[in-house]
């Protein structure tokens, strides 16, 4: 009677697919998270634990997710997972930014509007229209990567309640003094017609004119003669205009040089490099020296309009380019004007909203400033006064939003104090964790150097701030009263209530201005966007009951310190007197596999959208995980390809252990720790000692870390060594064995532990895999905990004595392979090796490996001892010699081990003797 002894085998057995499938797969993961309410029950499971608050830093709500977008929320997501399942409570509110200028661009554009010609309220219900139809958008797009949050209830800057938020913040500020209006220069968009913040500004080089001008002397104080001429040297002609100084440093040292019939001063350091630059064949003549100082007051004039040059003093000039003097213009640059309070200078602007000069620029009004640079150097030229003109490529800042140009302009706007809160902004950055490290320094530089803030804008889809003007006297009105009142309509009607009504609509009832006059009219410039966000932990943080002030983290590219992480913590100090957030973690930007910046223009940008349709999310997160974020990263399609192999590994692994445990009930067949195998117990170690790694590297915020552990863990400790060796006692061992069982128990426990600590990078593979766990009680793996380490399954005895083992079992994988490669054996089950240590540790290691056979993957083994005789056709290596030959004996049916011993069993002799006993438990006939 012949038998299928395949029928009695212990063959794996598991419904959990081979291939992700994750584009198709995923959806459908999502969607019976959702059915589950799945954010809810988990924050329901974690009631009363610590808390965790991660707040989100509100993406612009203006378009499709970009990479950017995508490993900001993917980092977010592994943070936020990573500690619930240690054991917080860490809900997750996203949010939004929905105001700002380029929504209204987008409007203007897409409709082919002109503002200026429709009602304020009816512009303004179109960018709200557009930023809540992106929200949608994004929010999809967001969750479509896998991240969970309370994604029914994000905060939005829009939104009623937040605004009045703001509106309140905003009437703190001012009650402590913080908020005042001034005029003096800020960064002013000429096409976008409003003024800037530093924060919105970025710097890109430009060409410019470099010109030497000559102001000749009038009244020269005893010290020059009229007649002479001071130089200054510029990159903006179009700001002579508003010239009314010239500024020397006090101890630089001047000379007045006689050249080509002219007496020119200049520093004297740079008399050569201008002299040269301006084409004088001779250096000329040193007529007199003089400290800067010396000349304070001394008189010139204009080199094209009749009005004077001041000289004054100041510490701002420097030698590093130039003539030493420097043209001032107070109405266009923050030195000129600083040193034009010191010397009550007018304050000249002759440059419009548009950019175009004003009537104050006589012969050039009416033209675009930029653009007016060439009839002003023609004027220059016919008078006189032109020493030098050349192009030179500089450093410009320009505005981040349009990317052109901008200029300093002195304007009237709401200012918010930085000076008055420095020391305090400055002490609190040291008590913030920042990390990456430098963070702190560079926050601290910019604090430090930050001119106060100004934060009005000449727009109309914001914030409106909340000041009234009495219509008599002018009198500006906010208190308490006002601001009270005013955020209170805001969280009643949204801010659309400003436009809507005139002054006397939006005041307490009875509201008099100190002249007695109850008349007002209201401020029409709205708040900077950043005021918006930066006022987002009042708003949310202190206002939500499943959240808390201040948070723990703030996460955001590296370009926030100049923005986000910067306006929280100034509103945070101003009002709170303590910044908003107890660390900081910021990342670079995603580049190219080359190293380039991604632009439409090059053909190289990742659209996430597209990876996940064609890889799936789970394969992004991977990525994510696998670099170092915290510096630029690189990406394309032959990385994720690589990261896509790595997750077909691990998935592999899942697939391997689901398949091995589909018979196993952990209730009813664990086998006690101290009665399983060796071997078995070294596995339960390394998953324990994976799980002590990852948890750390969790909390750090390190998952390349993570990634690399679960990576080597499932390629090397697992399927090159571990599942290897497995195999023979799994797969012929009788079902219920102690053998087989110790096997299942430690495969249950690293398939549990494993899924865990893999749940916050492969979310939905490790949901996927948690619907197959046997005795897994939870619906979805991420209601779990990782729990504490079992101190109780690590042995770093045992490990040491498995590394051992394991080195020498590689001497013996090489020899396998060199005689399998010279046709000595096939298979490695057709080999027996004959082994000679070189040591007594080689030799008490191998004595005390248990089930050797099985561990090196042969059907015999013989062990010399250290210091017998070697056959000269033995392999040499570092701890072994070791000699292959084939295996003596018949090839077991079953098992496929070469023994001797197959057919000595009349009932089964194509068995041998083990496999013999074993078959008994099934069922063969």
């Amino acid at each position: 009677m012949s038998i299928d002894y395949s029928k009695t085998l212990n063959l794996p057995v598991t419904d959990f697919p081979m291939r992700g499938n994750l584009p198709q797969r995923e959806p459908e993961i999502q969607k019976q998270w959702e059915q589950m309410d799945l954010y809810k029950k988990v924050q329901a499971s974690r009631q009363g634990k610590p808390k965790f608050i991660l707040h989100d830093g509100p993406p612009y709500a203006n378009g499709d997710i970009h990479l950017g977008h995508a490993v900001n929320k993917i980092l977010k997501d592994m943070i936020v997972k990573s500690k619930t399942m240690e054991g917080y409570d860490a809900p997750y509110v996203p949010g939004w930014d929905t105001h700002g200028l380029p929504i209204e661009q987008a409007i203007i554009k897409n409709k082919k509007i002109n503002r200026h010609e429709i009602p304020v309220t009816e512009f303004r219900d179109m960018c709200r229209e557009y930023a809540l139809g992106f929200i949608d958008r994004q929010r999809s797009q967001f969750k479509r990567l896998g991240v969970r949050g309370d994604w029914e209830n994000p905060y939005i800057t829009l939104l009623p309640q937040y605004e009045a938020a703001q509106i309140r913040v905003f009437g703190e500020m001012a009650a402590k003094g913080l908020i005042y209006k001034g005029m003096k220069p800020v960064y002013w968009c000429a096409s976008c017609e409003t003024a800037l913040a530093e924060a919105e500004i970025e710097y890109t080089d430009k060409k410019s004119p470099s010109i030497y001008v000559k102001f000749k002397v009038v009244d020269g104080k005893g010290k020059l003669p009229e007649g002479s001429s001071i130089v200054i040297w510029t990159t903006t002609p179009w700001t002579l205009p508003a010239n009314v100084a010239i500024a020397l440093h006090p101890e630089i040292e001047y000379v007045l040089v006689e050249t080509n019939g002219e007496q020119l001063l200049l520093a004297k350091e740079l008399m050569s490099e201008v002299l040269q630059a301006a084409g004088y064949e001779e250096p000329g003549k040193v007529a007199a020296t003089f400290k800067g100082a010396e000349l304070e007051r001394v008189v010139a004039k204009h080199p094209f309009f009749d009005r004077e040059s001041l000289v004054v003093l100041g510490d701002h000039v420097t030698l590093d380019a130039g003539t030493g003097a420097v043209h001032t213009a107070p109405g266009h640059g923050m030195e000129d004007y600083l040193v034009g309070l010191q010397y009550d200078l007018p304050i000249l602007v002759p440059v419009d909203d548009q950019g175009k000069f004003t009537g104050q620029a006589g012969p050039f009004a009416g033209q675009f400033y930029a653009k007016a640079n060439g009839p002003i150097l023609e004027t220059l030229q016919q008078n006189g006064a032109l020493l030098h003109h050349t192009e030179m490529d500089h450093s410009y800042p320009h505005c981040w939003r349009c990317k052109n140009p901008v200029i300093y302009r002195a304007t009237e706007q709401w200012f918010g104090s930085i000076d008055k809160i420095r020391d305090e902004l400055l002490k609190q950055i040291e008590q913030v964790k920042w990390n990456p490290s430098w963070g702190e320094v560079r926050l601290h530089n910019m604090v430090a150097e930050r001119q106060d803030w100004c934060i009005s804008r000449q727009r109309v889809w914001g914030v409106p701030i909340p000041i009234f003007y009495c219509t008599d006297c002018g009198g500006e009105l906010i208190t308490p009263e006002t601001i009270d009142h005013v955020a209170n309509l805001f969280a009643e009607h949204g801010s659309q209530v400003w436009f809507e009504r005139e002054a006397e609509g939006l005041l307490p009832e009875g509201t008099a201005c100190s002249c007695g006059n109850r008349r007002f009219r209201k401020e029409t410039d709205i708040m900077d966007v950043w005021f918006d966000s930066g006022s987002s932990h009042i708003a949310v943080c202190d206002h939500r009951e499943e959240l808390q002030w201040p948070a723990n983290l703030y996460l955001e590219g590296s370009d926030q310190y100049r923005g986000w992480f910067n306006s929280s913590l100034t509103t945070a100090v101003a009002v709170k007197n303590q910044a908003p957030y107890r660390e900081v973690l910021s990342h670079g930007f995603v580049l190219d596999g080359e190293g380039r910046k991604m632009s439409k223009s090059l053909g190289n940008v990742v659209d996430p959208l597209k990876v996940m349709e064609q890889l799936g999310a789970d394969i992004l997160r991977l990525w994510v995980a696998s670099v170092d974020y915290r510096a630029d990263v690189r990406v394309s399609d032959a990385i994720l390809k690589q990261v896509a192999e790595v997750y077909r590994k691990i998935r592999n692994t899942f697939r391997y252990l689901l398949g091995n445990v589909y018979d196993y009930d952990p209730n009813q067949h664990a086998v006690p720790f101290d009665k399983m195998l060796e071997i078995d117990r070294w596995a339960m170690h390394k998953v324990e000692q994976l799980k002590q790694k990852t948890i750390k590297a969790y909390r750090n915020y390190e998952f390349h870390v993570v990634f690399h552990d679960i990576n080597n863990f499932c390629t090397v400790d697992m399927s090159a060594f571990y599942f290897d060796v497995l195999k023979d006692r799994v797969y012929t061992s009788a079902p219920d064995s102690t053998e087989r069982r110790s096997a299942q128990t430690a495969m249950h426990h690293i398939l549990t532990e494993l899924v865990k600590l893999s749940a916050p990078i492969v979310t939905h593979t490790a949901d996927e895999v948690w619907n197959y766990v046997p005795g897994a009680a939870e619906e979805s793996v991420q209601l779990t905990e990782w729990g504490e380490v079992r101190s109780d399954y690590l042995d770093e005895q045992l490990d040491a004595k498995w590394d051992e083992i394991l080195k020498l079992r590689d001497e013996v994988l090489k020899a396998l392979e060199t005689a399998r490669q010279e046709k000595v054996i096939g298979k490695s089950l057709m080999a027996a090796v004959d082994l000679y240590p070189r040591t007594e540790a080689a030799l008490q290691i191998l004595q005390n490996t248990p089930r050797l056979q099985e561990v090196l993957g042969v059907s015999e083994v013989k062990l010399y001892a250290a210091g017998d005789a070697v056959p000269a056709d033995a392999a040499s290596y570092d701890d072994l010699s070791i000699r292959v030959r084939v295996a003596e004996g018949e090839t077991c049916e079953r098992c496929r081990m070469v023994t001797p011993e197959v057919g000595k069993r009349e009932d089964h002799p194509l068995l041998c003797p083990t496999c013999a006993d074993t078959v008994k438990f099934f069922p063969v006939a």
